[in-house]
């Protein structure tokens, strides 16, 4: 299996059309259709159901368009690391983690390195720790971010410096927006929104003193700004973690911490026996003598 007939299949995914992907790849329709055809019988599977107006993906289709695109992404990765200049700090640096405010260090040691090396570029990947952890794995980042409970024994990390703090993003209306703190009998029987990590929910369900499935979860999210779309229309009050929605003037939400209090923490990982680029290299670097 070449490369280029995987970017010619993710060509006509994203086209929905031989003709239209033909055009764009600059060559012709019979050897596109010829290089799909050896494809499929390559891989023993349909991957498209073609239509008379579009061509669509089987779901084994999909599946091999997220491989393809993966392994399309960590092949370009590679050739700008290898092909990087020796004497000139230059590349780029990919970044996955969950939204979280402690992000703030990281940011001012690559706005720090960027003034210094202007060929850095820092790629940032939003997700939950299973989205994140998956993609380092596979190579496709080179840092990331987790909210604790998250397992790291498996990698590198680093502690970062703060916590973030737990509550509940709710409607300034709302009845429980006139407490200070919310208490876990508060949230008993009140329509929730709550983040889908595993990790996340196993440290919820201890706090809240309730078996996790018995509360009245109306729904789950991967990030907050979404959710907070469902709090401001009122599907629920949300789970989630302090400075991340704005709540301050004429906003409709307000945000209430947990109490007893619930903190986590943060650690940057990556994977152990890790080469990095030149740039990568240098942002651990940087990180290390911040943090030590």
């Amino acid at each position: 299996m070449e490369l280029r007939v995987l970017r010619y299949f993710l060509t006509v995914a994203q086209e929905e059309s031989i003709s239209a992907a033909a055009k764009y790849l600059h060559i012709t329709q019979p050897t596109l259709s010829r290089q799909l055809l050896e494809l499929e019988e390559e891989l023993g599977v349909q991957l498209f159901i073609r239509g008379k107006r579009k061509i669509t993906l089987t779901n084994e289709g999909l599946l091999f368009r997220k491989r393809a695109e993966e392994i399309t992404e960590l092949v370009r990765k590679t050739r700008d690391e290898v092909t990087s200049s020796n004497e000139i700090i230059s590349g780029d640096i990919y970044i996955g983690g969950g939204e979280t405010f402690c992000l703030r260090p990281i940011a001012k040691i690559i706005k720090d390195m960027q003034q210094e090396y202007p060929g850095i570029r820092v790629h940032l990947f939003s997700g939950n720790a299973e989205d994140v952890t998956e993609r380092l794995d596979k190579g496709l980042l080179d840092f990331g971010v987790l909210i604790q409970p998250t397992n790291v024994s498996k990698y590198q990390s680093l502690r970062l410096p703060g916590k973030d703090t737990w509550g509940v993003l709710m409607q300034k209306d709302h009845p429980l927006a006139i407490k200070d703190t919310i208490a876990p009998k508060d949230l008993w029987d009140v329509p929730l929104i709550s983040s889908r990590q595993h990790f996340v929910s196993g440290d919820i369900e201890k706090w809240i003193k309730k078996d996790y499935e018995k509360l009245n979860l109306v729904a789950t999210y991967n990030l907050v700004y979404n959710a907070s779309l469902m709090v401001e229309e009122g599907v629920g009050v949300a789970l989630c973690l302090d400075n991340l929605v704005n709540t301050s003037g004429d906003s409709s939400l307000c945000f209430k911490p947990l109490m007893p209090r619930l903190e986590a923490s943060l650690d940057i990982v990556w994977k152990k026996y890790q080469v990095f680029s030149k740039a990568s290299a240098l942002f651990l670097e940087r990180l290390q003598d911040k943090l030590f």
